[in-house]
Protein backbone atom coordinates (compact mmCIF):
# COMPACT_ATOMS: atom_id res chain seq x y z
CA UNK A 1 0.00 0.00 0.00
CA UNK A 2 2.82 2.42 0.76
CA UNK A 3 4.37 2.26 -2.75
CA UNK A 4 1.24 3.08 -4.82
CA UNK A 5 0.16 5.84 -2.39
CA UNK A 6 3.50 7.61 -2.70
CA UNK A 7 2.49 9.00 -6.13
CA UNK A 8 -1.03 9.86 -5.09
CA UNK A 9 -2.64 13.32 -4.80
CA UNK A 10 -5.94 13.12 -2.86
CA UNK A 11 -7.37 16.37 -4.25
CA UNK A 12 -6.89 15.25 -7.86
CA UNK A 13 -8.31 11.82 -7.09
CA UNK A 14 -11.33 13.45 -5.45
CA UNK A 15 -11.92 15.72 -8.44
CA UNK A 16 -11.81 12.83 -10.91
CA UNK A 17 -14.18 10.81 -8.71
CA UNK A 18 -16.65 13.72 -8.67
CA UNK A 19 -16.50 14.10 -12.46
CA UNK A 20 -17.06 10.37 -12.96
CA UNK A 21 -20.06 10.46 -10.63
CA UNK A 22 -21.66 13.42 -12.43
CA UNK A 23 -21.07 11.67 -15.76
CA UNK A 24 -23.45 8.89 -14.67
CA UNK A 25 -26.31 11.34 -14.09
CA UNK A 26 -28.65 12.54 -16.83
CA UNK A 27 -29.97 15.54 -14.88
CA UNK A 28 -26.91 16.66 -12.95
CA UNK A 29 -26.11 16.31 -9.24
CA UNK A 30 -26.36 18.51 -6.17
CA UNK A 31 -23.64 19.02 -3.56
CA UNK A 32 -25.60 16.87 -1.11
CA UNK A 33 -26.04 14.01 -3.58
CA UNK A 34 -22.36 13.96 -4.43
CA UNK A 35 -21.24 14.28 -0.83
CA UNK A 36 -23.58 11.53 0.37
CA UNK A 37 -22.87 9.03 -2.41
CA UNK A 38 -19.11 9.50 -2.41
CA UNK A 39 -18.76 9.86 1.36
CA UNK A 40 -17.03 13.21 0.97
CA UNK A 41 -17.33 16.22 3.30
CA UNK A 42 -19.75 18.81 1.96
CA UNK A 43 -17.18 21.56 2.34
CA UNK A 44 -14.53 19.87 0.20
CA UNK A 45 -17.18 18.72 -2.30
CA UNK A 46 -18.35 22.30 -2.71
CA UNK A 47 -14.78 23.52 -3.28
CA UNK A 48 -14.18 20.90 -5.97
CA UNK A 49 -17.41 21.86 -7.73
CA UNK A 50 -16.77 25.59 -7.43
CA UNK A 51 -13.29 25.19 -8.92
CA UNK A 52 -14.61 23.17 -11.86
CA UNK A 53 -17.36 25.74 -12.47
CA UNK A 54 -14.80 28.54 -12.36
CA UNK A 55 -12.71 26.76 -14.99
CA UNK A 56 -15.75 26.09 -17.20
CA UNK A 57 -15.70 22.30 -16.81
CA UNK A 58 -18.99 22.26 -14.90
CA UNK A 59 -22.06 24.48 -14.89
CA UNK A 60 -24.61 25.02 -12.14
CA UNK A 61 -28.35 25.18 -12.72
CA UNK A 62 -29.53 28.19 -10.71
CA UNK A 63 -33.04 26.73 -10.29
CA UNK A 64 -32.14 23.20 -9.20
CA UNK A 65 -28.67 23.85 -7.70
CA UNK A 66 -27.43 20.84 -9.64
CA UNK A 67 -24.13 20.60 -11.46
CA UNK A 68 -23.59 19.25 -14.96
CA UNK A 69 -20.82 19.20 -17.57
CA UNK A 70 -19.79 22.56 -19.01
CA UNK A 71 -18.55 23.53 -22.45
CA UNK A 72 -14.84 23.30 -21.59
CA UNK A 73 -15.15 19.63 -20.75
CA UNK A 74 -16.92 19.04 -24.07
CA UNK A 75 -14.20 21.01 -25.88
CA UNK A 76 -11.51 19.01 -24.11
CA UNK A 77 -13.08 15.69 -25.04
CA UNK A 78 -13.40 16.78 -28.67
CA UNK A 79 -9.79 17.86 -28.79
CA UNK A 80 -8.71 14.53 -27.33
CA UNK A 81 -10.80 12.70 -29.91
CA UNK A 82 -9.34 14.78 -32.70
CA UNK A 83 -5.77 14.47 -31.57
CA UNK A 84 -5.71 10.75 -30.77
CA UNK A 85 -7.86 8.01 -32.31
CA UNK A 86 -9.41 9.97 -35.17
CA UNK A 87 -6.18 11.66 -36.18
CA UNK A 88 -4.28 8.37 -36.21
CA UNK A 89 -7.02 6.68 -38.22
CA UNK A 90 -7.38 9.53 -40.72
CA UNK A 91 -3.69 10.19 -41.43
CA UNK A 92 -3.13 7.69 -44.28
CA UNK A 93 -6.40 8.72 -45.92
CA UNK A 94 -5.46 12.41 -45.75
CA UNK A 95 -2.11 11.66 -47.39
CA UNK A 96 -3.77 9.58 -50.08
CA UNK A 97 -6.28 12.34 -50.88
CA UNK A 98 -3.47 14.93 -51.00
CA UNK A 99 -1.54 12.82 -53.53
CA UNK A 100 -4.63 12.16 -55.68
CA UNK A 101 -5.70 15.80 -55.82
CA UNK A 102 -2.45 17.73 -55.41
CA UNK A 103 -4.26 19.94 -52.88
CA UNK A 104 -3.86 20.79 -49.21
CA UNK A 105 -6.04 18.49 -47.07
CA UNK A 106 -7.36 19.44 -43.63
CA UNK A 107 -8.97 17.46 -40.81
CA UNK A 108 -10.99 19.46 -38.27
CA UNK A 109 -13.25 18.95 -35.27
CA UNK A 110 -15.84 21.24 -33.71
CA UNK A 111 -14.70 22.90 -30.47
CA UNK A 112 -17.31 25.25 -29.02
CA UNK A 113 -18.14 27.57 -31.93
CA UNK A 114 -14.96 27.00 -33.97
CA UNK A 115 -13.64 24.45 -36.42
CA UNK A 116 -10.25 23.44 -34.99
CA UNK A 117 -7.65 21.90 -37.29
CA UNK A 118 -6.22 18.69 -35.86
CA UNK A 119 -4.20 17.51 -38.87
CA UNK A 120 -3.24 18.42 -42.42
CA UNK A 121 -1.49 16.95 -45.45
CA UNK A 122 0.29 19.44 -47.68
CA UNK A 123 1.90 18.90 -51.10
CA UNK A 124 5.58 19.76 -51.22
CA UNK A 125 6.11 23.33 -52.36
CA UNK A 126 2.48 24.36 -51.88
CA UNK A 127 1.97 27.99 -50.93
CA UNK A 128 -1.71 27.57 -50.11
CA UNK A 129 -2.94 27.84 -46.56
CA UNK A 130 -0.68 28.90 -43.75
CA UNK A 131 -2.98 26.96 -41.45
CA UNK A 132 -1.40 25.22 -38.49
CA UNK A 133 -2.53 22.36 -36.28
CA UNK A 134 -4.70 23.78 -33.50
CA UNK A 135 -5.83 26.81 -35.48
CA UNK A 136 -9.49 27.77 -34.99
CA UNK A 137 -11.45 28.57 -38.16
CA UNK A 138 -14.83 30.28 -38.53
CA UNK A 139 -17.75 27.95 -39.18
CA UNK A 140 -19.64 30.40 -41.40
CA UNK A 141 -17.08 30.81 -44.17
CA UNK A 142 -14.91 27.68 -44.33
CA UNK A 143 -15.49 24.29 -45.90
CA UNK A 144 -14.73 22.32 -42.75
CA UNK A 145 -16.72 24.75 -40.59
CA UNK A 146 -19.91 24.45 -42.61
CA UNK A 147 -19.50 20.67 -42.90
CA UNK A 148 -19.14 20.34 -39.12
CA UNK A 149 -22.39 22.16 -38.27
CA UNK A 150 -24.62 21.36 -41.27
CA UNK A 151 -25.95 18.10 -39.84
CA UNK A 152 -26.39 19.20 -36.23
CA UNK A 153 -29.92 18.83 -34.78
CA UNK A 154 -31.79 22.15 -34.95
CA UNK A 155 -31.85 22.67 -31.18
CA UNK A 156 -28.14 21.95 -30.88
CA UNK A 157 -27.35 24.33 -33.74
CA UNK A 158 -29.46 27.08 -32.16
CA UNK A 159 -27.77 26.59 -28.80
CA UNK A 160 -24.34 26.61 -30.44
CA UNK A 161 -24.88 29.75 -32.49
CA UNK A 162 -26.94 31.75 -29.98
CA UNK A 163 -26.78 35.41 -30.93
CA UNK A 164 -23.27 35.16 -32.37
CA UNK A 165 -22.06 37.89 -34.71
CA UNK A 166 -19.93 36.58 -37.55
CA UNK A 167 -16.84 38.44 -38.69
CA UNK A 168 -16.85 39.65 -42.30
CA UNK A 169 -13.63 38.74 -44.12
CA UNK A 170 -14.70 40.12 -47.50
CA UNK A 171 -17.82 40.78 -49.58
CA UNK A 172 -18.43 37.02 -50.05
CA UNK A 173 -18.56 36.16 -46.34
CA UNK A 174 -21.89 34.96 -44.92
CA UNK A 175 -22.47 37.09 -41.83
CA UNK A 176 -26.12 36.40 -40.89
CA UNK A 177 -27.61 33.36 -39.20
CA UNK A 178 -30.41 33.29 -41.78
CA UNK A 179 -27.87 33.28 -44.59
CA UNK A 180 -25.86 30.55 -42.90
CA UNK A 181 -28.95 28.39 -42.45
CA UNK A 182 -29.70 28.69 -46.19
CA UNK A 183 -26.13 27.71 -46.96
CA UNK A 184 -26.24 24.71 -44.62
CA UNK A 185 -29.43 23.49 -46.29
CA UNK A 186 -27.43 23.38 -49.54
CA UNK A 187 -24.67 21.47 -47.77
CA UNK A 188 -27.14 18.82 -46.64
CA UNK A 189 -28.63 18.63 -50.13
CA UNK A 190 -25.26 18.34 -51.93
CA UNK A 191 -23.38 16.39 -49.26
CA UNK A 192 -20.46 18.83 -49.24
CA UNK A 193 -19.70 22.42 -48.24
CA UNK A 194 -18.05 25.03 -50.45
CA UNK A 195 -16.02 28.02 -49.34
CA UNK A 196 -15.99 30.07 -52.54
CA UNK A 197 -13.54 32.85 -51.64
CA UNK A 198 -15.57 33.55 -48.48
CA UNK A 199 -12.71 33.28 -46.00
CA UNK A 200 -9.91 34.54 -48.24
CA UNK A 201 -10.12 35.99 -51.74
CA UNK A 202 -8.44 33.80 -54.34
CA UNK A 203 -8.91 30.57 -52.36
CA UNK A 204 -11.54 27.86 -52.46
CA UNK A 205 -12.17 25.02 -50.02
CA UNK A 206 -14.50 22.02 -50.18
CA UNK A 207 -15.44 20.18 -46.99
CA UNK A 208 -17.48 17.15 -46.07
CA UNK A 209 -18.43 15.64 -42.69
CA UNK A 210 -17.19 12.43 -41.11
CA UNK A 211 -19.94 10.54 -39.28
CA UNK A 212 -19.89 8.03 -36.46
CA UNK A 213 -22.01 4.88 -36.28
CA UNK A 214 -25.07 6.91 -35.22
CA UNK A 215 -24.69 9.35 -38.12
CA UNK A 216 -23.45 12.11 -35.84
CA UNK A 217 -20.76 14.40 -37.16
CA UNK A 218 -17.42 13.80 -35.41
CA UNK A 219 -15.11 15.68 -37.77
CA UNK A 220 -14.76 17.11 -41.27
CA UNK A 221 -12.21 16.72 -44.03
CA UNK A 222 -11.50 19.29 -46.73
CA UNK A 223 -9.32 20.16 -49.70
CA UNK A 224 -8.12 23.72 -50.27
CA UNK A 225 -6.44 25.52 -53.13
CA UNK A 226 -6.42 28.64 -55.25
CA UNK A 227 -9.29 29.39 -57.60
CA UNK A 228 -6.99 28.16 -60.40
CA UNK A 229 -6.36 24.91 -58.50
CA UNK A 230 -10.08 24.47 -57.85
CA UNK A 231 -12.06 25.94 -60.75
CA UNK A 232 -15.81 25.65 -60.31
CA UNK A 233 -16.02 22.91 -62.94
CA UNK A 234 -13.70 20.74 -60.79
CA UNK A 235 -15.72 21.05 -57.58
CA UNK A 236 -18.07 18.11 -58.23
CA UNK A 237 -15.25 15.66 -58.97
CA UNK A 238 -13.33 16.75 -55.87
CA UNK A 239 -16.49 16.45 -53.77
CA UNK A 240 -16.84 12.82 -54.84
CA UNK A 241 -13.25 12.07 -53.76
CA UNK A 242 -13.85 13.88 -50.47
CA UNK A 243 -17.00 11.90 -49.74
CA UNK A 244 -15.18 8.64 -50.47
CA UNK A 245 -12.35 9.65 -48.15
CA UNK A 246 -14.75 10.69 -45.38
CA UNK A 247 -16.63 7.38 -45.68
CA UNK A 248 -13.37 5.41 -45.49
CA UNK A 249 -12.24 7.33 -42.39
CA UNK A 250 -15.66 6.87 -40.79
CA UNK A 251 -15.71 3.11 -41.37
CA UNK A 252 -12.17 2.68 -40.12
CA UNK A 253 -12.80 4.90 -37.08
CA UNK A 254 -15.92 2.96 -36.14
CA UNK A 255 -14.07 -0.35 -36.42
CA UNK A 256 -11.30 0.70 -34.03
CA UNK A 257 -13.80 2.15 -31.54
CA UNK A 258 -15.82 -1.07 -31.20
Amino acid sequence: MVGPRRNFLPSVDRTITVLEFIAQSKRGCSVSEISRNLALPKSSTFLVLATLVNRGYLKKNAETDKYYFGVNLVKLSRKVLGNLDLRDVAKPFLNSLMKRTGLVVHLAVLADIDAVLVDRACPRGSSVGADWIGRALDINCTGVGKALVAFLPEDQFTQLIGAKRFARHNENTIVTIRGLKRELALVRERGYALDDEEDELGLRCIGTPIFDGEHKTVAAVSVAGTTDDIPLDRVQALAVLLRQTADEISRRFQSVRV
